[in-house]
């Protein structure tokens, strides 16, 4: 237990009862820059529960895209906490997706999570947003992935409630979600059931230790103050706590063999130290014989998909859309 991390627990948990407007105020000074290093971390979500919401409230995302005031949301019994979302239209294909958040944070509520399965629902690709057991509290891998795992074979037993036949369901996550994502692909392709159309991997974290970067490079990002700064100990950290083995091959998807997965859409973003692992890890991919795309988002930083009124957010999502519209 570390009184560092104890601080930041209570503090998060005393902002995250303000009003949201004053909540963003505060944590728009704090963005960017170094990260507390794993054990306050890991303590400061055990206290706090999660980060503050900062998020545009669906009133504030409504007036700048109506159309997402269309979309019917719906609480799921999925085995795990998940969220349904159907546009108006005639379905195109439908996507199981997986929130961000470091394993040890995030939920159904933020940005990442609500404002993609939104705007995609709205685009005609009906969303099953999922939510899993986080690595706090002496949880540990493979209680997540379990989690992923259970929320897709449901979507595939359930495809009827998202409007599409089971062969046109894709898999996706952000950040860690994309990690979750990539690791059940690997254990759906070596039998534990039904492999998806298609994997969307979005700013990914894949290695238990980030490749290299040109030392230049990384800390033109730590300079950034838009940025969050993921280091190569913090992110090794981060990983060690997660899961004690660096080779497993669901817990960490860059190790062991890539053959037979599903075409994939890598994006990473320019300005995030986690791009090196998105890298490596499709190339490795495309050296396996899989159908990659690789789009690198031109300045944008990690998590950007929680910043729904930014170019490279909006982008993103076009991006996923066009990727996951049947061949």
């Amino acid at each position: 237990m570390t009184a560092t991390g104890t601080v930041l627990g209570y503090t998060m948990k005393t902002l995250r009862r303000l009003p949201r407007p004053l909540r963003r105020a505060i944590m728009a000074r704090a963005a960017g820059g170094d990260l507390p290093p794993v054990p306050d971390y890991v303590r400061m979500m055990e206290i706090a529960g999660d980060l503050p919401e900062t998020g545009p409230t669906d009133a504030e995302l409504f007036a700048r895209f109506p159309q997402l005031a269309a979309v019917r949301v719906e609480d799921q019994a999925a085995g795990v906490p998940a969220r349904l979302y159907r546009g108006p239209g005639e379905p195109v294909a439908g996507l199981v997706w997986v929130h961000g958040g470091a394993f040890v944070s995030g939920s159904l509520d933020m940005a990442e999570a609500h404002f993609t399965a939104l705007a995609l629902a709205a685009r005609g690709f009906p969303v099953l947003s999922l939510d899993y057991r986080k690595a706090l509290h002496g949880v540990r891998y493979p209680a997540g992935s379990d989690d992923v795992l259970t929320g897709w074979t449901w979507a595939v037993a359930n495809a009827d409630l998202l409007g599409v036949p089971a062969e046109r369901l894709h898999l996706g996550g952000a950040s860690a979600g994309a990690n979750l994502a990539a690791g059940v692909a690997k254990r759906l392709r070596d039998g534990a059931g039904e492999a998806p159309a298609s994997l969307q991997l979005i700013y990914p974290i894949l290695h238990a230790e980030l490749p290299p970067w040109e030392s230049g490079e990384m800390e033109k990002i730590r300079k950034n103050r838009a940025a969050v700064y993921f280091s190569p100990e913090w992110v090794a950290a981060m990983s060690r706590h997660y899961c004690d083995d660096p080779a497993d091959p669901y817990a960490f998807p860059a190790s062991g063999d890539p053959t037979g997965l599903p075409r994939t859409l890598v994006v990473n973003c320019e300005t995030d130290t986690l791009r090196s692992s998105g890298e490596a890890f499709a190339g490795r991919l495309r050296e396996a014989g899989t159908d990659v795309t690789v789009h690198l988002e031109s300045a944008a930083v990690h998590g950007c998909l929680g910043e729904p009124f930014t170019v490279a957010a909006t982008g993103i999502i076009e991006l996923m859309g066009a990727n996951m519209i049947p061949r």
